[in-house]
This record gives C-alpha cells, sequence and structure tokens, in this order.
C-alpha cells in the first residue's frame, strides 16, 4: 500500500488528518468550489465566502471561464477546470463538490490529482452510489485527506466564523452561530442549524459544526468526530443528531460530555429505503438500537424528557430536538459548568396571528398569539383592523381558488370539500358552502332558507314574465332562466348591498365578532339620520313583516335583525335581506376566510338564486300570497330550502327520503372543477366586466355566462341516463323503486338488454360501422381496464344510501348490467357503474311513480334532468364567480391570438 503523504492522528487503522475541532474549519483554509455556478452553489458559497473572510479563491464551471460569481466580498473568479485555476496562481487546500452523483467521483479525483496541497474535501451531493463512495476514499487514504459528507450540508466554526462546502447557519450565520462551547455533529444538514438555534435560545453557543451527512457511507462520520472533539478545549460538551442506519456511533468514544438526539424509530416499520439513508425493519442499527447504544455509554436507563429529565454526567439521550437545550443544561449542571451566555428566549412556537377556525384545540394546540417584532408589530395591527380576506390579484384563466378535482379519483372539491361529502348536506348548506366556504351551522340554513325563500315568488315581477314568455317559445330550461337572470339586474340588489355594507362598518368598528350574540350592544349604532334613512321604509312594508315573523318562527338569531327590531319603525325589505345574509357572512370574513365583497354581494346573491329557482316554475304556481301551493307564512317561518327546491323542481312535496335524494343529487352536481364550460362561461363573464373594479361586475351577468354555457350535451345530459332506465323498465311492472321485494329479475333484464345490444354491435361491425352508441351510465375513461372497475363516487353513494337502509332499483339494475356484459362476451371486464347512472337512478327513483301514473310526462322529466342540473351548477358557478371577483384580472379569460389556430 502506498505510503501516506502526511501523518495520520489519532487510534484508527485508517488516515484521519483532523487532529482537533479547531482545525476543521479556519480562516487560513483556502477553497476551490466545483460547479461554482450551478442553482446551489450559486445561492450559498456567496453568503459563506463573505462570513469567512474571502475564502474561496476560485471556482469551476466547464465552458465559463472568465466570468465571476459575485459575493459581499467581492468577485469569485471563474475557470473551466481545477487545473487551469491552479495555473493562474491560485492556491488551495480544500475542495468543494456541487456535482450530480453521476459526475462528484471524477470531480473529487480531478481534485486530488492536480492539487498536492489538498487537505480536505466536502461533498454536498446526495445519493453517490456506494462503489464510488469507495473508490474516492481510497484515493483519498493514499494522498492523506480527510473526507466529509456526501449529503452534506459542509461545516462552520463559530470561534473562527469560517463556514465551508454548504448552508449551515442559513442566510445571515452570524444570527445563529454565536461562540460557545457547544461541538454539533448531524446527519441531518438542515437540522444541524436548527440545533445550534435552539442551543443559542438556551444559553449555548457553539463551537465547530459538522453536517456529517447520511449516505450509506459517511467519511466524517461519529469515530472521528469524537476523536477531534476530544482534542478540542473550546468543545466543553456536544450535541449528536443521529437517523437510523449504520453502526458509526457505536464504535465512537466520547471523553466529555454528550446529548444524544436520536430520531427515525418509525423507520423500523419500512421494508425500503425512504430519504437520509436510514435502518430498516431487520437490522440492528435502528432508532432504538441507537437509543441504547449511547444510554449504555451514558450509563443511564431511560430517555431525557421535560417531565423525566434522566440523565448523568456523561450525557442524555433525547428523541425531539426541542428537549436538547434542558437535556445539555442538566448534563452540564451535574459537572458544575454553567451556560455560555444568558438565555434568548425559545424556539417554541410564537404565532403573531392566530385563529382556531372556530375548532376546540386543545390546550397544548391552541396557541396565543403574541405580540409582533418591530416594525412587523405595525403591520400586524394594520391586518388586524382589516375586514375580511385580501386575496393577491392574478389571472384566474383555467384556474380556480374555489374547485379543484383530484384527477385519480376525478372527485372534485369545493372550498376543501369533496363534492361526496357535500352529498350529505342539504342545499341552504351548498348555498353557505360555495359563497363563505364553510357549510354553516343550524342558524345558518334558517337564515339562508329564510332569505332565498323570500325572493321565490315572483307574482308581478318582470323576471318572471320574462322567464314565462322564453318558456312559452319552447326554450330549454338554461334559457328560460336566462331570460329571468337578464332582468334581475344590480338595481334588485343596490339598497340591500348598501346595507350590507354599513351594517360591516358600523359593527366591525364597534367590535363585534360573534353575529349570534344577542347581547351585544348596538345602542345608537344605526340611530343617525343616515342609517335610518337607508334601514327604514317610511310606511310598513308587508314583506319585511313577513320576514321578521318567519325569523321569529324559526327561532334564529342574529345581532343585526336585534339591531334593526330595536330602531323601530318601518324595517325595509332590503334591510331585513342584509340582516339575515350578513350575519350568516360575519363569522367567515371576521375570521378571514371571506372578503367583505363577497359579505356585501350575498344580498344580491340570495335575490339571484331566489329569482332563478322562482322562474324554474311556471307563473301558474306565483299567486299572492301563496307559491307552489305554500303559504308565505309557512315558506318563510318553516320550510327549508330542500324543500322548496324539490318542489319548485317536481311540483309535489317530498319524502325524508325524496329530500336526502335531492340533496345528494345537487351535492354530487355542485362543481366539476374550473374546466367546465359552465365555469368557463361564468369565468369568462366575470373577466369581461372586469374583476380589477369589482363594482362593476353583474352578478347576474355572470349568471347568464353560466347559463348560456349549459346545453343538451353539457347539463342536459342527465336526461339519457334517465331515458335508457325507462326503456329498460317500461313493461318490468314495477311500483316502487325503493322496496327491495320488487319481485324482478335484474339479472334476466339486463341479460336482455345485452343479448340485443351484442347483436346490435356485431351488425355496426359488419356494416363496417365504428360509430357505436355508447350505454349511458357504464364505463369511465379513467376508472378501466381492471378486471373488476368502479368509480369511488358510484360506490360512495351506494354505501351512504345502504348506510340508511335506503334501496334503488335502477342503481342495482346498473350493476347487473356491467356483468351481464362481461359475462356475455360484449366488455373484456366487468365496466364501471359510472356517477351518471347514479345521478340518472336517483333522479328517475323520485318521479318513477307519478310518471307510471301519468301524472309526469316524458318531456316534464326531460325538464326536471336538465332544472336539477342547473339548480346545483349555479351555486357551484356562483363560487367560481366569487372567486374570480376576488382573485382575476381583467380580461384574464382570453386566448392571446398567438395561441389559437386557423383551420381551413
Amino acid at each position: 500500500m502506498p505510503t501516506l503523504i502526511r501523518g495520520s492522528v489519532g487510534p484508527f487503522k485508517y488516515f484521519v488528518g483532523v487532529d482537533s475541532l479547531a482545525d476543521i474549519a479556519t480562516r487560513e483554509d483556502r477553497v476551490c468550489v466545483l460547479n461554482i455556478l450551478g442553482g446551489e452553489s450559486s445561492e450559498v458559497t456567496p453568503v459563506g465566502h463573505a462570513w469567512s473572510g474571502g475564502n474561496v479563491v476560485f471556482g469551476t464551471s466547464p465552458g465559463r471561464r472568465g466570468q465571476m460569481l459575485e459575493t459581499p466580498a467581492g468577485p469569485i473568479p471563474v475557470y473551466n477546470n481545477v487545473r487551469e485555476g491552479l495555473e493562474a496562481g491560485h492556491r488551495f487546500n480544500c475542495g468543494v463538490v456541487y456535482l450530480p452523483p453521476s459526475a462528484a467521483d471524477d470531480g473529487v479525483v480531478e481534485l486530488i490529482r492536480v492539487n498536492p496541497e489538498l487537505t480536505k474535501i466536502f461533498i454536498p451531493t446526495e445519493k453517490m452510489s456506494v462503489h464510488d463512495a469507495r473508490e474516492i476514499r481510497a484515493m483519498a487514504q493514499q494522498r492523506g485527506i480527510d473526507i466529509f459528507g456526501g449529503n452534506s450540508l459542509g461545516v462552520a466554526d463559530a470561534w473562527n466564523q469560517v463556514r465551508i462546502g454548504g448552508a449551515l447557519g442559513g442566510d445571515s450565520p452570524g444570527d445563529t452561530l454565536r461562540k460557545g462551547s457547544i461541538a454539533i455533529l448531524s446527519n441531518s444538514g438542515g437540522f444541524t442549524t436548527t440545533i445550534a438555534q435552539y442551543l443559542r435560545m438556551g444559553g449555548w453557543g457553539t463551537t465547530t459544526l459538522v453536517s456529517s451527512g447520511k449516505d450509506v457511507y459517511i467519511h466524517y462520520a461519529a469515530p472521528e468526530f469524537a476523536f477531534a472533539f476530544g482534542n478540542d478545549a473550546r468543545s466543553k460538551a456536544a450535541v449528536l443528531y443521529c437517523e437510523p442506519g449504520g453502526y458509526y456511533e457505536l464504535d465512537a468514544e466520547f471523553t466529555k460530555p454528550v446529548v444524544a438526539c436520536v430520531v427515525g424509530r418509525w423507520k423500523s416499520k419500512l421494508t425500503r429505503a425512504v430519504g437520509h439513508a436510514g435502518a430498516m425493519s431487520g437490522g440492528g442499527d435502528d432508532a432504538q438500537s441507537k437509543e441504547r447504544w449511547f444510554m449504555d455509554k451514558f450509563g443511564v436507563d431511560a430517555l431525557f424528557t421535560p417531565e423525566s429529565p434522566v440523565c448523568s454526567a456523561k450525557g442524555a439521550v433525547v428523541t425531539n430536538i426541542a428537549h436538547i437545550p434542558a437535556a445539555l443544561s442538566a448534563v452540564m449542571k451535574l459537572s458544575g459548568v454553567a451556560p455560555d451566555f444568558a438565555p434568548e428566549g425559545t424556539m417554541e412556537l410564537k404565532p403573531w396571528f392566530a385563529s382556531n377556525a372556530g375548532l376546540a384545540l386543545p390546550r397544548e394546540l391552541d396557541l396565543p398569539a403574541v405580540r409582533a417584532l418591530p416594525p412587523y408589530d405595525r403591520q400586524v395591527e394594520a391586518l388586524a383592523r382589516q375586514i375580511g380576506a385580501v386575496l393577491p390579484r392574478q389571472s384566474m384563466k383555467d384556474a380556480s381558488g374555489a374547485s379543484q378535482m383530484d384527477p385519480k379519483t376525478q372527485v372534485t372539491s369545493l372550498h376543501g370539500v369533496s363534492m361526496l361529502d357535500a352529498a350529505a348536506y342539504p342545499v341552504e348548506s351548498h348555498f353557505s358552502l360555495a359563497l363563505l366556504h364553510e357549510p354553516g351551522g343550524a342558524n345558518d340554513r334558517a337564515l339562508v332558507s329564510l332569505a332565498l325563500a323570500s325572493c321565490l315568488n315572483l307574482q308581478g315581477d318582470p323576471a318572471l314574465a320574462a322567464a314565462q314568455a322564453s318558456r312559452a317559445e319552447g326554450n330549454a330550461p338554461n334559457a328560460v332562466l336566462g331570460a329571468a337572470a337578464a332582468v334581475a339586474g344590480p338595481k334588485r340588489a343596490e339598497r340591500a348591498r348598501a346595507i350590507a355594507r354599513l351594517l360591516i362598518d358600523r359593527f366591525a368598528a364597534a367590535g363585534l365578532h360573534d353575529a349570534l350574540d344577542e347581547g351585544f350592544d348596538a345602542t345608537g349604532l344605526l340611530a343617525d339620520e343616515e342609517a335610518r334613512a337607508l334601514l327604514l321604509d317610511a310606511r310598513p312594508d308587508s314583506r319585511a313583516q313577513a320576514m321578521l315573523a318567519g325569523f321569529a318562527a324559526r327561532g334564529a338569531r342574529s345581532a343585526f335583525v336585534r339591531a334593526l327590531q330595536a330602531l323601530g319603525g318601518h324595517a325595509s325589505e332590503a334591510a331585513v335581506l342584509a340582516a339575515l345574509t350578513t350575519t350568516v357572512g360575519w363569522g367567515p370574513m371576521m375570521r378571514k376566510r371571506v372578503s367583505r365583497l363577497t359579505v356585501e354581494c350575498l344580498p344580491a346573491w340570495a335575490q339571484l338564486f331566489g329569482t332563478l329557482i322562482g322562474a324554474s316554475v311556471d307563473a301558474a304556481q306565483h299567486e299572492a300570497q301563496r307559491w307552489c301551493g305554500f303559504d308565505a307564512a309557512e315558506m318563510l317561518g318553516k320550510r327549508s330550502l330542500t324543500e322548496l327546491a324539490f318542489v319548485a323542481l317536481l311540483g309535489r312535496a317530498g319524502t325524508p327520503a325524496d329530500l336526502f335524494a335531492f340533496q345528494t343529487l345537487v351535492g354530487l352536481l355542485l362543481s366539476n372543477g374550473p374546466g367546465t364550460i359552465s365555469a368557463q362561461g361564468a369565468k369568462g363573464a366575470v373577466s369581461a366586466d372586469g374583476p380589477e373594479s369589482p363594482e362593476r361586475v353583474q352578478l347576474n351577468k355572470a349568471m347568464l355566462g353560466f347559463l348560456t354555457h349549459c346545453g343538451y350535451a353539457h347539463g342536459g345530459n342527465g336526461y339519457e341516463g334517465v331515458a335508457f332506465l325507462i326503456e329498460q323498465f317500461k313493461d318490468s311492472g314495477l311500483t316502487e323503486p325503493g322496496d327491495p321485494n320488487h319481485g324482478i329479475d335484474l339479472a334476466a333484464l339486463a341479460g336482455r338488454y345485452v343479448e340485443d345490444y351484442a347483436n346490435y354491435k356485431s351488425e355496426r361491425k359488419t356494416a363496417g360501422s365504428l360509430d357505436i352508441q355508447k350505454i349511458p351510465g357504464v364505463n369511465h375513461p379513467v376508472f378501466k381496464d381492471r378486471p373488476v372497475n368502479h368509480d369511488p363516487r358510484e360506490v360512495f353513494i351506494a354505501e351512504l344510501m345502504a348506510s340508511r337502509g335506503e334501496h334503488n332499483v335502477f342503481h342495482d339494475y346498473y350493476r347487473a348490467l356491467v356483468q351481464a356484459l362481461y359475462d356475455g362476451g360484449v366488455s373484456r371486464n366487468v365496466y364501471c357503474v359510472n356517477i351518471d347512472a347514479v345521478i340518472a337512478a336517483l333522479l328517475l327513483k323520485m318521479v318513477w311513480t307519478p310518471y307510471r301514473e301519468g301524472r309526469f310526462s316524458a318531456a316534464a322529466l326531460e325538464t326536471a334532468a336538465f332544472t336539477i342540473f342547473l339548480y346545483a351548477r349555479m351555486i357551484g358557478c356562483a363560487a367560481e364567480v366569487d372567486d374570480h371577483l376576488n382573485r382575476g384580472r381583467n380580461m384574464d379569460t382570453r386566448t392571446p391570438a398567438s395561441q389559437c389556430r386557423h383551420v381551413a
């Protein structure tokens, strides 16, 4: 074996050149950085270079000779390779290798071969192969060179104020690396700095910090560190941060106190490596094994925790870095050693903002807010005075802050709530979810139902006349509702929106936090002439009186309604509506979940939704004091929005099972993400009006954008599944689709259809046609190619209904059909029953009896299938409209001309 160039130190059987931690990073060290202009190096090298007094003499980057890396301490020259830098007169003893794993060994070889003065190499590169690591170690051993890494963030010395080969100390090393008496060795680069911060807060400074890395092969590990630590007069104790994997710590012999932080117990359950190279199931070097090693070294029988501070003069073992300062102080106290300086604080979370979002949190998690440091304290105070959320504006083309679809499950979520979960909410909660980002409680549901119920009866309203004229001309349901939306312009809600603004201004300034706090003292808030003129009418308003009576009948609560009633005089309909909607929006607004603008728009949304649902009903159902058979008192004081919308859709009161199926359908149909045609239409209308001037955006026009982007292919296609099921069951004798003892052989029924469909496919193929009609509700482009396929949405609804003890023969038929298609050789595997089949089955179940008895025509059924889509999707699109109104930019949905193409 070749003779070593320099003498090795210590009792090691291999070369180790560092005798003391004080020699690892010194002011005399000069550094060459390979790939100095790379992404990581160009960020961290200037900081370390400046803090170290300018220790980097040059760097390399092939093909970039002559360039400079600018730093606060002056530019660092760049050469093509190491030899060029040496030939230019530069000298260095430390090399840093910022190269990918496949090239790192070549970089080390270059450093060793061309520079005989080299003594130390630092390798940040992660996941070098064991083969390469062994090769470079052999070469370094022959030349008498110490290697630190791989996967290392380098080293730093707080006494010498030097950093080499990484980012220890972060962007401001002086803020973290205060001179003291504690050395650190850590498998994790990031935690090396974090531990130094924890120590500083506890009154302990540092000497030398070594990020050993945690690749499989660690070149400068615990044994080498322990030896150099023992010879460093500056270092009174050390902290080790250890992860599973490797036996380095077992072989280390410490002569001074040590606190060992051992983490990663969970890795012992793994059967393959993740992250830093770590022990896996079946190894003897897992976290618990390492805990025992250190306990044996220190003569302790348990871990150190604040509740059980087990330690000895030799050391302590912790599993939480937050416990390191306390453990170190306890260990050093046994030797009569005090901290290096007064503690500077704690690393506990000190939030400048705090909101539990209405949740009852455990004491340990319910952290109080503290005053921020200057100048942030003044900014935080200004934010506290801000009412509601303020969102940064950006292009919202093909983007949404309201909805998103999971590409794996195809389940859309609206403000974090999946449509499957939303299917269990009543329709009045869908209104709150869409616009206020949460479904609300019982009081919210009562107020939403009351607010919208007050807008349903359109007798004498031009919006109803427009809708009726459109209906008479044979228009589709979306065009009928569009006619009403066009008439329901911004003047309709102008006064109510102004009142909402007034209520927000006055009550926020007065410190109202809970809109249900009827003990809140609102005396004088609305007593001035300006407020009274806006809130009150000269004569009694029968609609306002009916709404207040409904409020009382529902047993609802509202600080705003109470303040309005305390004024005396005649409250206006607009004032009552604004008081109701502001109550519902107050909590989310004060928690900054939604903007002030959103809450100001709520009266307009309530009027718009009420108008559209009302306009979906024939004008004959709108009578003085009655609507669809309900008198005004019952509508306003008792009925939920779910019940009222069901009656509007099907012309009869629903059973509990009907109402649950109805709300399930609405929840499923709320949204399918911002890329749908209907959502694009709504967003485009907002973009065209200009959301940067939100007062100019007309919500009814946004609804028109949604409505004009619905049609028989998008929205009206729900009838296809219904028509298919009607055809299959027309001669079945089915009377009650919810009866599990329906007496119909579904397998035989499905088998007959499959036989006919197989013959149809065969004839089409024989004729040379590839245009084969698909079966509505069967198969899905995502959920396919398995032996048995399932649409998770369909499975969820099936399980939901089963948990309620509800049965649906149409849903069961679809499941029998996909099995029959496979058994009959029509499909290669068992297709899934998709969500469209579920929607068709739910809807047809609700109307089967009146349809079979001739009280509900096929045309009415097709209208109902389209209209229920409109009911649901107008709520979902309102979420997109509100989101775009708060976030979007003017004209942001346009497609640049350069991205458009001409077709000849």
